[in-house]
């Protein structure tokens, strides 16, 4: 499988403005995602992880610099070509009621659909191909609010994958759920990532899982950026430094995980 790129970031800068504000949380981002590959964007709370996010996803226009997707800037896209490009997953806990598992996947096909919304026949064959991707189709016609947490974020990830997008974003998709359901989770994305050739990026806090599923891993502090495989930046000590981590049982755990 070629793996191509797919986002570049030229010296990104990216933070909030308004009147009399000003904030820049994060600057001279430059670095690419690929097709194929499973990106893990870690750090503390208020790093701007989910800053980040919403300004690739186009939400935040950034404060300077360039985002090229696909070989076009990204603010030349218009919102409904993005969203053909690009499926968001926020972790943010949906309170949807009377709607069943295969209509909420369905809304992943709005860009297609036309002004009233309405599913044809290849429609809602990308629908149940989504769902079968996902390993729920035995809950199409569950509600969605009788779902487990785990349930519903795998709902959520066929709803992206209904969107028939290149590139898929999610902000904390495992941050609701038991270990072993984000296991299953982050397992699904990478596969997801492989077999159907999507840049799959997504911010967590779970730092061990990302370091034994990731291809690659950003690190995002007060100093910046700091981007490397699993294995490097275990090696040469980058995950030690920057989460302050003892020298204990801790770095003989990461080192197991990567290497295992």
């Amino acid at each position: 499988m070629r793996r191509e790129q797919t986002i570049r970031m030229e010296n990104l800068a990216i933070g909030y403005t308004g009147k009399n504000v000003y904030k820049c949380v994060a600057e001279g981002i430059s670095d690419t995602l690929r097709s194929g590959e499973l990106t893990c964007l870690l750090g503390e709370n208020g790093a701007g992880k989910s800053t980040l996010l919403r300004t690739l996803s186009g939400f935040l226009p950034p404060l300077s610099g360039e985002i090229i997707l696909l070989g076009k800037p990204l603010r030349q896209y218009r919102e409904r070509e993005l969203a053909t490009v690009i499926g968001v997953v926020l972790t943010e806990k949906n309170n949807l009621q009377n709607m069943t598992v295969e209509e909420l996947v369905g809304m992943g096909r709005s860009p297609y659909t036309g002004f009233w919304g309405r599913l044809s026949p290849e429609d809602r064959r990308k629908v149940g191909e989504s769902l079968e991707m996902v390993g729920i189709m035995a809950l199409r016609e569950r509600m969605v609010q009788t779902l487990s947490d785990g349930e519903r974020q795998k709902v959520m990830i066929a709803k992206a994958l209904a969107q028939e997008t290149p590139v898929i974003f999610l902000d904390e998709p495992t941050a609701f759920l038991d270990y072993p359901s984000k296991v299953d989770i982050l397992h699904l994305l990478h596969r997801l990532s492989r077999e159907m050739n999507k840049t799959v990026f997504l911010s967590t806090h779970d730092l061990e899982l990302a370091l034994q599923i990731a291809d690659c891993i950003w690190l995002m502090g007060k100093g910046g950026i700091h981007i490397g495989t699993p294995e490097a930046l275990t090696l040469d000590g980058s995950l030690e430094r920057f989460f302050n981590l003892p020298d204990s049982e801790k770095r003989i755990r990461i080192h197991f995980d990567v290497n295992e």
